[in-house]
């Protein structure tokens, strides 16, 4: 099975992101030419240990989380749209011919691959998409060319079989999250194709960043923070399980010094973890600024969060909110997706792969 890049027929499509913490869905349809309507989104909590390094260690529970989303969705639909961690996957892009025959070009592919891969090919699943003209001769295309570990990709297709579902494409979770910042970066004031665009993804324990220039990539980096940092020190201050503190974490009933004393710092170390990524882009990049912040991830949508970043960063920051020109079907709280947004950019960039819009 390949990676898929290029498989998007489909009208409608549910995108599955598979995380440290919890499985998460989103299914869209189309509305209109690059118009999308959510149709709905669900997410359930995987128990720890799980999933770890991206690394699936218990096949049944992630089917069983798998399978609670799924009926929460209340979708009919099976076919799914998964990712790899950007970790599992090898990506490099590569000029060609623009004229070269596709049948040449898988070879070409192939032997590109043999180069650069540390691995047997015959152990990797490889995949290519054409990106476009290379420089304005428009005599050479650019080739992003992507490999896998075929057991990489066997796990995740095995865990939504057992759930049940149907994977018909295997995506990479950096390209997802590209794929639906093409919906936030119209909300974003002054926006060309040199404007710079920092995503600040807060996962629970690595906060991926991807800086956009335009509409395309130029630099993603991990950092080793995450809003499980907020839930340990919950745990930690007012004696509760793991779970409780998610829940409490979400849905309120902490003690009146949590604000100040646990929520305040955490959010601290956050706006001066993005404040560290700007000046590591800055000063390690041809790019001498950035002009908007992104921030993604559960913990985004935290009351004061952007305000405090902005304040920190001196960059323009908002939260992440991908399905804002979307329209919503009607079980759908604005409200709510409000809340749940930021954490959903990569489950909405995999539902808009999946959609030929």
């Amino acid at each position: 099975m390949n990676l898929g890049f290029l498989q998007r027929k489909k009208t409608s499509a549910i995108g599955v992101d598979v995380s440290a913490t919890a499985i998460k869905m989103v299914e869209l349809s189309v509305s209109g030419k690059q118009q999308f309507r959510l149709d709905g989104y669900a997410s359930v909590a995987l128990p720890k240990g799980a999933i770890t390094d991206g690394n699936v260690n218990d096949l049944n529970q992630v089917a069983d989380a798998m399978r609670a989303a799924w009926r929460l969705l209340g979708s009919r639909g099976r076919d799914i749209v998964m990712a790899l961690p950007t970790s599992a996957v090898i990506s490099k892009r590569v000029l060609m011919p623009a004229d070269m025959r596709e049948e040449d070009m898988e070879l070409q592919v192939e032997s590109e691959a043999n180069q650069y891969i540390p691995f047997p090919l015959d152990e990797m699943n490889l995949d290519f998409q054409v990106l476009g003209p290379a420089g304005k001769g428009g005599d050479e295309v650019e080739v992003l060319i992507a490999a896998a570990k075929k057991e990489r990709i066997d796990d995740r297709v095995a865990v939504a079989e057992v759930a049940g579902l149907k994977v018909g494409v295997m995506d990479v979770d950096t390209y997802a999250t590209e794929m639906a910042y093409r919906q936030i970066v119209r909300q974003l004031p002054e926006v060309g194709k040199r404007t710079v665009t920092m995503i600040f993804d807060v996962g629970a324990f690595v906060t991926h960043v991807n800086v956009m220039v335009g509409a395309h990539s130029v630099y993603t980096r991990e950092q080793a923070f995450g809003g499980a940092l907020l839930s340990q020190e919950i745990q930690r201050r007012f004696g509760l399980s793991a779970e409780e503190s998610e829940i409490a974490k979400r849905q309120g009933g902490l003690p009146e010094s949590y604000a100040q004393e646990v929520l305040q710092p955490f959010m601290q170390s956050l706006a001066a973890e993005a404040t560290r990524a700007v000046s590591f882009f800055t000063n390690s990049t041809q790019y001498a600024k950035v002009d908007h912040l992104l921030l993604a991830g559960g913990v985004a949508s935290t009351p004061g969060l952007t305000a405090l970043v902005e304040e920190k960063s001196g960059i323009h920051t908002v939260f992440a909110h991908p399905f804002q020109a979307m329209t919503l079907a009607n079980k759908i709280k604005p409200s709510q997706l409000m809340q749940d947004a930021p954490a959903l950019l990569i489950a909405c960039g995999l539902a808009m792969r999946g959609v030929d819009a």
